[in-house]
């Protein structure tokens, strides 16, 4: 497997970038599904001219849905993922999102770091609920969590 050596930066993501965040979302084994519709307010990870990192945020008005969390194997537990959640989550702060929640599968000791804590699928803003992380890209056992941002 090869090294990174670029520096690393990240950035809001730009249509040309899409393939290449869907083929890592693929690799790392997480949903693909909606996102397209949301591309506008993901974040990228660049070294050099390769996607290695991403984050997305659903708006939906004063609810947000975080998903597609990933990080090049290459460059796991170097903090590029704490980077990329903290770039959306102001991202979210920016437009005035009060909740912000998410599912997962293989991430619920990650989250806990932001703030983002455990609740039931019914106390999901119902525009969040209608998602299509929520009603078909994630199963059901998914944890939810949610973090609520200051007004």
């Amino acid at each position: 497997m090869s090294t990174i050596t670029e520096p690393l930066t990240i950035e809001p993501a730009q249509a040309a970038d899409q393939a290449a965040v869907l083929a890592l979302l693929e690799r790392s084994s997480l949903p693909t599904d909606g996102l397209s519709d949301h591309f506008d307010s993901t974040v990228v990870a660049h070294a050099g001219d390769q996607i290695v990192g991403c984050a997305a945020l659903e708006v939906y008005e004063a609810a947000a849905l975080l998903r597609s969390v990933a990080v090049d194997e290459r460059l796991r537990g170097q903090g590029w993922g704490q980077r990329l959640t903290e770039a959306v989550l102001d991202q979210a702060r920016r437009l005035g999102v009060r909740e912000v929640y998410l599912l997962t599968e293989t991430a619920s000791g990650f989250f806990p770091r932001f703030g983002f804590q455990p609740i039931i699928r019914a106390e999901v803003a119902r525009a969040v609920q209608q998602s299509v992380e929520f009603t078909s890209a994630c199963p059901s056992s998914a944890l939810v969590m949610v973090l609520r941002l200051p007004a």
